[in-house]
């Protein structure tokens, strides 16, 4: 495990804004593993578990997690789907493959700011005449490591046309 600056455990790698902010990306069968999680007014309640019990499968596989990408689909105010990307076959787990074109930018501040990053976003997917087609959220950082870093980015990833 490595440490922020404060020399306080981290497990999650510092994010690099600059490969992932207003970027194009055609995904053809990029390989994923999916789980639920339970939120309360879209607020995930067990997200720690999910994604542990998903690592685990990845890591008793001996896979890995490309990018650390784990993507979030808020199917309503009390489910949330989570795509965690793999780079290879993870037995035991559901596994979903994406294709198409997307688009990412990356917003940073307090969740509360959601509403106001998706219609920004919106308005950009439209300036470059495309349409969304699938919303996705990346929560880059757990919260305990966004507070050591300083910062809280969350990429919004949508297939587009």
């Amino acid at each position: 495990m490595e440490s922020a600056k404060n020399n306080e455990p981290i497990c999650c790698p510092e994010f690099n804004e600059t490969d992932w902010h207003d970027k194009s990306f055609i995904w053809e069968g990029k390989r994923f593993i999916k789980d639920k999680v339970c939120t309360f007014f879209y607020m995930p309640l067990n997200f720690g578990r999910v994604i542990t019990r998903m690592m685990k499968k990845v890591e008793g596989a001996f896979g890995s997690v490309p990018d650390n990408l784990c993507l979030s689909d808020h199917t309503s105010k009390w489910n949330m789907d989570i795509y965690l990307a793999v780079d290879q076959f993870i037995p035991n787990a559901e596994e979903v493959a994406l294709s198409g074109h997307y688009y990412a930018r990356v917003y940073e501040g307090p969740f509360k700011d959601t509403e106001k990053w998706c219609k920004d976003y919106e308005e950009k997917v439209i300036a470059k005449g495309l349409s969304i087609k699938k919303w996705f959220m990346w929560y880059t950082t757990c919260p305990k490591c966004a507070k050591k870093y300083g910062k809280n980015p969350v990429v919004i990833i949508c297939r587009v046309e």
